[in-house]
């Protein structure tokens, strides 16, 4: 019986040494190289700013460290730290993040609001140094910065490819979680070009991984299995702030060159197409004459746009910019954002079933330093208590709309409250506070008359249906 039992267990221990399970648990990565050779060049940030700046400010608490979390919905976290914030009177204001090393000569990439508002910025290296660091720019949109410190000779990371990256594929992470230098955390690709629901980032298609990362990883890299970066760790998906396996990285191509522009200019400048685009569905697609939903349709164009002087119209399902396919609506404003203004592209449509190819002449669509939009080209608006952007109805939109009388169309939403209150762009606001709203000059003229800290109630049209939309101003912008 016993000797039974005996060549039983060792069959059953020779099936599981055969198993395929077994061979992929025993054939798991070694990281220990890639971290041993990648470590060194990635640093810990240390930003604070000083007494009376930081109680001055009237958001208290929230800024300039968690500014961030107010613009986008809350379920998205950044990944930033703020080990040291103020409590009972103390005078300054202090964070943490990541950060790495992207030239001998102390050049450093980092995210934007790691370094937002702060008075002082301190680096630290892996070997426990400290460099007090400038600020060459900073550019909200990507959510990119670059630092730049005094010293020679330091170790690098070498720039890899984020498009060559393929779902299932080992990344690592390194950077100081709460504050704990040169935590090291692996996982796979979950998904690529994700876009969030945030009008301040849809020029950025995310990465999505697993990774393991939380607060004070933000800035820190993503780094592939060939110790080259291929993203910038910067947001969590997250109800409570920590992470539960989704988190999001900036891709290299992204922040390469947001840093090539914030180098040269101290400001970062995109390409605007001067369209608004939507989602197309299965019953579009066949409406459209589409062999499956694929494209970015054209609600509306911007009059005297690039896109209306190429002679795009609303009505067309942008297939491709310049060869790369759009898949989305989500696909497009990144494709068109790292271009620089005055880039000519190619834009390939499907009009009324029909494939047809657009040249255009990219306007300009910059950012101010907190970060809201304003275009160059001559059909754009600008922000207003409302925080939001407008623009006067084309007469094909109109039509597409049922001929409402009066009304501007939002082009963007540039306030964390208006969107949490449920306006989208395409929205037509139709009145303010039931002051009907003819064109963009009467919105001008009521947007600055509306005193702040008030509710507002706007009409708005959204297809085909009126409903309100109330909210304050003041709250959560």
């Amino acid at each position: 019986m016993t000797k039974k039992i005996f060549f039983s267990v060792c069959a059953v221990l020779l099936l599981l040494t055969a198993s395929p399970l077994v061979a992929k648990v025993t054939g798991l990565p070694d990281f220990t190289d890639l971290v041993e050779e990648t470590g060194p060049a990635v640093v810990n940030i240390q930003v604070t700013q000083f007494g009376e700046r930081a109680q001055g400010r009237a958001d208290g608490m929230e800024s300039p460290y968690g500014q961030g979390q107010q613009e986008i919905p809350e379920f998205f976290r950044r990944f930033f730290e703020q080990p040291g914030a103020p409590q009972n009177g103390r005078p300054d204001r202090r964070g943490a993040g990541s950060g790495f090393i992207i030239e001998s000569d102390g050049y450093i990439i980092t995210n934007h609001h790691v370094v937002d508002g702060a008075d002082q910025i301190i680096v630290r290296m892996a070997d426990r140094r400290e460099f007090e660091a400038e600020l060459i720019g900073s550019d909200p949109l990507s959510d990119i910065a670059l630092l730049k410190i005094d010293a020679e000779k330091l170790p690098t990371l070498k720039l890899g490819n984020s498009k060559a990256l393929q779902r299932g594929e080992w990344v690592v992470a390194i950077g100081s979680p709460f504050n704990f230098d040169q935590s090291v955390t692996a996982g796979i690709v979950s998904a690529k070009g994700r876009s969030t629901n945030s009008n301040q980032q849809q020029y950025v298609p995310f990465i999505q991984t697993d990774v393991a990362i939380n607060r004070g990883n933000s800035g820190g890299p993503l780094i592939n299995m060939d110790g080259e970066v291929v993203g910038i760790n910067s947001w969590i998906l997250s109800s409570g702030g920590g992470y539960m396996g989704l988190s999001f990285s900036i891709p290299i191509e992204n922040a390469s060159s947001a840093v090539k522009q914030l180098r040269e200019h101290g400001k970062v400048s995109r390409g605007l197409l001067g369209v608004q685009v939507g989602a197309v569905n299965r019953e579009m697609a066949e409406a459209f004459g589409l062999e499956r939903p694929v494209g970015a349709l054209v609600n509306d164009v911007t009059p005297g746009s690039a896109a209306e002087r190429a002679g795009i119209e609303p009505g067309d399902v942008i297939l491709a910019f310049n060869d790369e396919s759009i898949e989305s609506s989500g696909d497009l404003p990144p494709l068109v954002g790292i271009n620089p203004p005055g880039t000519e592209a190619e834009v390939l449509v499907s009009r009324n079933g029909k494939e047809k190819t657009f040249v255009v002449t990219l306007d300009a669509l910059e950012s101010d330093d907190e970060g809201n939009l304003t275009t160059s080209s001559s059909g754009g608006g600008q922000s207003n208590v409302l925080g939001i952007v407008v623009e006067p109805i084309n007469e094909n939109r109109r039509r597409a709309l049922g001929d409402p009388e009066g009304g501007v169309i939002v082009s963007h939403i540039e306030s964390d409250g208006a969107f949490r209150a449920g306006l989208r762009t395409g929205d037509v606001i139709l009145t303010i506070n039931n002051e009907s709203v003819e064109d963009v000059e009467s919105f001008d003229q009521i947007a600055e008359s509306l005193p702040e800290g008030k509710a507002v109630a706007l009409r708005v049209m959204r297809e085909g249906v009126t409903r309100y939309i109330a909210y304050s101003p003041s709250v959560g912008d």
